[in-house]
């Protein structure tokens, strides 16, 4: 086997998505830090206005940002597959065209209409807020487009850095203007106006540390665009293959807010009508918005980024018809997620109480009557791992259409299933918990078999599935006796539960090399891979072998 080409091969991929997973942790964290302290100073009305300005951007940000930036970097990644660095920047150079129209549409409709918007959704004291957060608007698309053109070449440190930078100032910004505003007395409309300049201010500053890293490598970008030789290809055709790719994939990405939209309405009358008075379904169904969704959540930080960082890596296997390599990719990316999401969801399940008692202290009745939900939810974790690592496979071959279809026809499942458990009144919002994992898995299987079909694929089921699944189990005994153990002794929830996290940490980083669930192969894709392979080898934590994919067959 030689271990230099495959470390090669797979090192950029792990690196990127490793990078993209760190980044989203910190930006997490520092979006926790900068709700609790609005809450608390606005207050439920203040929040209000707050609420107003979010939707609309989150609708543009998804028009502008959810497609477009995965079509540049698939059309990146071919270009640069073939050594073709004159086109793959004039992609980027005419995506710049694009998204500044978006953004300068985006920008008059949020500004200019915010009385107008503020009015229509009942809550005029919002206006501030929509104004406030329109410049955003104007540099989120930019910021999307470098991001693309940098991920295509499998580079994913500007978008690590600048999502960095992003967060950081919007919290800076965000509290500092909100604090001001209302020490000074101006009132909670605009401290809440202060707190969404966050999102703006920002934008603004990833826009410009990304126009600083564009710079510092002018001279090297200059000179492979020069080397060049492949025929020019016209804005024109650049632009139809774009919004051929980012289309199926933005409706794709407003699929799934849209479901949530669809949800409330359909879950909140579904339970009025079997008999649950209206303040019954609201406080029913906090429990799954308010108490479950965050923490789900929470793993898809990293699977997002094994996602982000395996569509360009396919894209260009598969420009260079370099099936062997394109089959790695998926089985090194679904692997990857496996790995991450089986003890995010067995931990989840093991632990849904005392995680729920440690985070919200001062409901614990609600956070209780949230165990089960969470705990049904958590099922779905695999499933939506499964699911974004099969769609950016199909993505990376240029078939982004079927995730599209494959996800709609797991929505329509969604509904059937949510309209009958949420009508039976032992089983309630539970039902709706039911729904998204019938969603997920649906889609999940067909996307699987649309990758196997087109592809020619073929992941091992007891390597890729089995042996994660079995140290996780491990794990989740571990966390669980853990738990009980450190609660007899220290009477105290919040730190049983984190002895227990770390335990469980402990015992799957144990479990998956005793459960040989990583491969030599694996391990020398990691940093100091070199090292670690020789220490588990002196140990027998992993045996010598075969290249896994030296038999591998392509489908043509």
């Amino acid at each position: 086997m030689n271990y230099d080409n495959y470390a090669e091969r797979g090192g950029r991929f792990i690196r990127g998505a490793a990078i993209l997973s760190i980044t989203g942790i910190i930006a997490k964290v520092l979006g926790a830090f900068f709700r609790i302290p609005l809450n608390n100073w606005i207050g439920a009305e203040g929040m209000s206005y707050y609420g107003v300005a979010y939707p609309i951007y989150s609708f543009f940000l998804i028009i502008a940002t959810a497609g477009l930036p995965v079509g540049i970097s698939k059309m990146v990644s071919d270009r640069v597959a073939r050594e073709d660095y004159a086109n793959a920047h004039r992609i980027y150079k005419v995506s710049l065209y694009l998204m500044a129209f978006l953004g300068i549409v985006g920008f008059i409709i949020c500004f200019f209409g915010a009385d107008f918007i503020a009015a229509a959704m009942g809550n005029e004291g919002g206006a501030a807020s929509l104004r406030a957060i329109a410049p955003a608007l104007l540099t989120a698309p930019l910021v999307s487009s470098f991001r693309g053109y940098s991920q295509g070449q499998q580079d994913m440190l500007p978008t690590g850095a600048s999502e960095m930078a992003e967060q950081l100032l919007r919290v800076i910004a965000g509290l500092s203007l909100s604090y001001l505003f209302l020490q000074g007395g101006m009132g909670l409309e605009k401290a809440a106006s202060g707190a969404t300049f966050g999102a703006s201010a920002g934008s603004i500053a990833a826009l410009l540390l990304l126009l600083v890293i564009y710079a510092s490598r002018g001279r090297a970008r200059n000179e492979r665009i020069r080397k060049s030789t492949a025929p020019r290809e016209s804005n024109k055709n650049i632009l139809k293959e774009l919004l051929r790719i980012a289309v199926p994939i933005t409706i794709g990405s407003a699929i799934l807010p849209f479901m949530m939209m669809i949800d409330l309405m359909l879950v909140m009358n579904r339970l009025q009508a079997t008999g649950w008075s209206y303040g019954e379904s609201k406080v029913l169904y906090g429990l799954i918005s308010g108490f479950c969704d965050p923490l789900i959540g929470f793993p898809q930080v990293f699977t997002i980024a094994v996602s982000v960082s395996l569509v360009p890596a396919v894209s260009a296997a598969f420009a260079r018809k370099d099936y062997d390599d394109v089959h790695h990719n998926v089985q090194v990316g679904i692997k990857t997620g496996m790995i991450i999401s089986f003890p995010c969801m067995v931990g989840l399940i093991t632990l849904a109480k005392p995680i729920l008692m440690l985070l919200y202290p001062s409901q614990l009745e609600d956070a209780v009557a949230s165990t089960l939900t969470l705990q049904i939810l958590s099922l779905g974790v695999v499933c939506l791992t499964i699911l974004r690592t099969y769609s950016s496979v199909l993505q990376g071959i240029g078939r982004a259409g079927i995730p599209v279809i494959n996800l709609t026809i797991g929505v329509i499942f969604k509904f059937i299933v949510t309209w009958i458990l949420v009508g039976i009144p032992s089983i309630n919002i539970n039902g709706a918990a039911i729904g998204n994992v019938v969603a997920y898995g649906t889609t999940a299987i067909l996307n699987y078999i649309m990758v196997r079909k087109l592809t020619g694929t073929r992941v091992s089921t007891f390597h890729t599935y089995v042996k994660p699944l079995a140290a996780s189990l491990i794990m989740g005994v571990g966390a669980y006796f853990s738990y009980q153990g450190f609660y007899s002794l220290l009477g105290s929830n919040s730190l049983a539960t984190l002895a227990a996290i770390v335990i469980a940490v402990i015992v799957y980083v144990l479990a998956i090399f005793l459960t040989r669930c990583i491969g030599e192969d694996e391990i020398l894709l990691m940093p100091k891979g070199r090292t670690l392979l020789r220490i588990c080898r002196r140990l027998h934590l992993v045996k010598r072998k075969d290249d896994p994919y030296a038999d591998y067959v392509p489908r043509h």
